[in-house]
C-alpha cells in the first residue's frame, strides 16, 4: 500500500509554542563537496540545545539495497548497527530563539509524498521559512573568498545575491524539490550552495559549512555559533597551504585558479567557475558535469566523507 504525506512522519504531543520558526533542510546523499552540508548540519546539533520533534518513516523511504547501513562485526557477532533516521530537530539559537533543523537522508522513493508530508509540517508548525543546504565543487581556488549561489522562491529572500547563471539543467534533489513546491504553494524557501574547490571536494572543508551558516544567519537573523568552525577552517587551511606547498604542480594548478578567478572578479573574461576553459558552458555541459560528479560518488548517507585528498 502506497503511504499517505501524513502517514509518513510523527509529530510529538508536546510541541512549544514556536512562534514562526525558519526550518533548515540539510538531507544527505546528494551533492555535498567537502561534506560542508554535514559538518553545519553536525555542528548545530553539537553546540545547540536541540531535541527530535517529528521522526519520519525510514522503512518507506529508503531504499537500503542503494545505500546500504553500517553494521560493526566484532569476533563472532554482529556488535551494533547504525540505523539511519530521517528526523524533524527542535534547535534554540544563541538567543533563545527556536528553530527547526531537518537532517537525515535524502529520500529514495516517494519525492512527492514527502515533500507534501513536509509541507504539511511547515503550516502545522507555523514555519515562515524553510532554508536549504548544498555544496557544490567549482574550479575556484581555496586561497579566495567561499562564494555561494543563492535561490529562492522570491528574489527578495536573497538581495544582495547576483545571479551568476542564466538557464541550466542539472540533476535535482529531494530538498530542490521542496522548494521548488514550496514556492508553488507560495510559501517562501530559500537556497544555498556553497562553492568548494573541486580539488578538495573529497575531503572535509570546514569553511565552506562556516559559509552556509553565515548566509543561513544572514537570510533569517539567527543568531548561530560559527567560531568553531572558523577555527577548523583556519587549521585546514594550512594544512592545504602545507601540502600545496610541497608540491610545484598542485601549486602551479591553484596559480592559474586564482588568475581565472581574478579575471572572473574583474569581469574580465566570460568565465564561468565550474569549467577550467575560457568560455561559459552550455546548459548540457553543465548537467553533465554535475552528473558526472555524482556518478563519481558512493552515496554517503550519513558517512563522513573518505580520508582527506589534497593536492600533492
Amino acid at each position: 500500500m502506497v503511504p499517505e504525506p501524513k502517514d509518513l512522519y510523527r509529530l510529538v504531543d508536546d510541541v512549544p509554542d514556536l512562534g514562526r520558526p525558519v526550518m533548515i533542510q540539510a538531507l544527505t546523499g546528494f551533492v555535498d563537496a567537502g561534506a560542508a552540508s554535514r559538518l553545519a548540519r553536525e555542528h548545530l546539533l553539537s553546540s545547540l540545545p536541540n531535541r527530535v520533534i517529528a521522526t519520519f518513516d525510514i522503512d518507506a523511504l529508503l531504499d537500503y539495497r542503494s545505500r546500504r547501513p553500517v553494521m560493526i562485526f566484532f569476533e563472532d557477532h554482529w556488535e551494533s548497527y547504525e540505523e539511519p533516521a530521517l528526523n524533524l530537530h527542535l534547535l534554540y539559537d544563541s538567543a533563545n530563539t527556536p528553530f527547526l533543523l531537518l537532517a537525515g537522508p535524502e529520500p529514495d522513493l516517494y519525492w512527492e509524498r514527502f515533500t507534501k508530508a513536509v509541507i504539511e509540517l511547515v503550516e502545522r508548525l507555523g514555519v515562515r521559512m524553510v532554508v536549504g543546504f548544498n555544496a557544490i565543487p567549482m574550479a575556484v581556488p581555496h586561497t579566495r573568498p567561499t562564494g555561494v549561489t543563492a535561490h529562492a522562491t522570491r528574489r527578495e529572500l536573497i538581495a544582495g545575491h547576483e545571479p551568476w547563471l542564466r538557464r541550466v539543467q542539472v540533476p535535482s534533489g529531494a530538498g530542490h524539490l521542496l522548494e521548488y513546491r514550496l514556492g508553488q504553494a507560495g510559501r517562501d524557501a530559500v537556497g544555498f550552495a556553497v562553492h568548494v574547490p573541486h580539488y578538495l571536494a573529497q575531503t572535509e572543508y570546514p569553511a565552506a559549512a562556516e559559509k552556509l551558516l553565515t548566509e543561513l544567519s544572514k537570510a533569517t537573523g539567527l543568531l548561530l555559533p560559527i567560531d568553531a568552525l572558523r577555527r577548523a577552517a583556519e587549521l585546514a587551511r594550512a594544512e592545504i597551504d602545507q601540502q600545496i606547498a610541497q608540491a610545484e604542480e598542485a601549486a602551479a594548478v591553484v596559480r592559474s585558479l586564482e588568475a581565472q578567478y581574478d579575471a572572473f572578479m574583474r569581469g574580465q573574461q566570460a568565465n564561468s567557475l565550474l569549467a577550467d576553459g575560457t568560455r561559459l558552458p552550455t546548459a548540457e555541459e553543465l548537467g553533465a558535469e554535475l552528473e558526472r560528479f555524482l556518478a563519481e560518488q558512493s552515496r554517503p548517507g550519513d558517512q563522513p566523507n573518505p580520508p582527506s585528498q589534497h593536492p600533492a
